[in-house]
């Protein structure tokens, strides 16, 4: 695994830290490759059961590195990042079967915003930031932003975030919805986001992973697709262990004790 990407596990929760702060995190072909290969492995590694995103040094991440990017429109226009790296980013991330929390402490910028808008939780700071900047390099959204943002924050002000591509700061990105929790102390924030991801990780990850398939389908789909998805997802969690130990612990009036299975 190369350092650009920073991997470490603590119990059951897993911690990904974009680790290029000289540059803003921003996303190389070795980060990008590396964060998409990591998140295929640990969306099947049943010992991780909640996931934290984060940045090293003072931003999340400022989205794709432009030196690198210029580089290669040197040599070709037609660069197929998006469907080689970014697509598949997104759509690991967005399909997670177990929690996804984002430590946004600074800036999360392009690719870096979109990201983080496909966390389940996103905890930030007095100095977290986004911008929605592909706009000011001339290009259309990606990384899922055009999916998860209106889900976010509306339809109209998701036109206006990426259409003006303006800095949210942290207390409009609270009220707005970009944020889950707004801590006081940045310090805090990573701290913070893997104390979430550890309780999330002590719970019936299982039936985690089915809210958030159920939830994917019945933002878009029919009242007849969600009940289809729910009855689907009840009868996969209905079999589960962690069902009948929940049941069993109501019952006999103790705390049930999750294990994922």
């Amino acid at each position: 695994m190369t350092d650009v990407l920073l991997v470490d596990r603590t119990d059951a929760v897993v911690t990904l830290t974009l680790n290029r702060p000289e540059a803003m995190n921003s996303f190389t072909v070795d980060l990008k490759e590396a964060l998409r290969d990591t998140l295929a492995q640990l969306e099947t590694d049943r010992s991780c059961r909640a996931i934290v995103l984060a940045g090293a040094g003072n931003a999340f991440c400022g989205g794709q590195d432009l030196r690198e990017h210029a580089a290669l429109l040197e040599k070709s226009t037609d660069l197929d990042t998006v469907r080689v790296h970014y697509n598949p980013i997104a759509q690991r991330l967005a399909s997670m079967p177990k929690p996804v929390v984002a430590a946004v402490r600074g800036m999360a910028a392009g690719a870096g915003a979109s990201l983080a808008m496909l966390a389940d939780f996103r905890i930030g700071g007095p100095k977290t930031s986004f911008l929605m900047a592909f706009a000011n390099v001339g290009l259309a959204g990606d990384s899922g932003i055009s999916w998860s943002l209106p889900r976010i924050v509306g339809h109209a002000r998701a036109v206006e975030l990426l259409l003006l591509a303006e800095p949210v700061k942290a207390q409009r990105a609270y009220e707005i919805g970009m944020l889950s929790r707004l801590l006081e102390d940045d310090e805090q924030v990573l701290p913070v986001a893997q104390e979430l991801a550890a309780r999330l990780a002590a719970g019936p990850t299982v039936a985690y992973g089915a809210i958030k398939r159920e939830l994917s389908i019945g933002d878009a789909g029919t009242l007849s697709d969600a009940l289809a998805a729910e009855a689907q997802a009840q009868s996969i969690c209905g079999a589960t262990a962690d069902h009948k130990n929940a049941v069993d612990a109501f019952v006999n009036k103790r705390k049930p004790v999750y294990e994922g299975r």
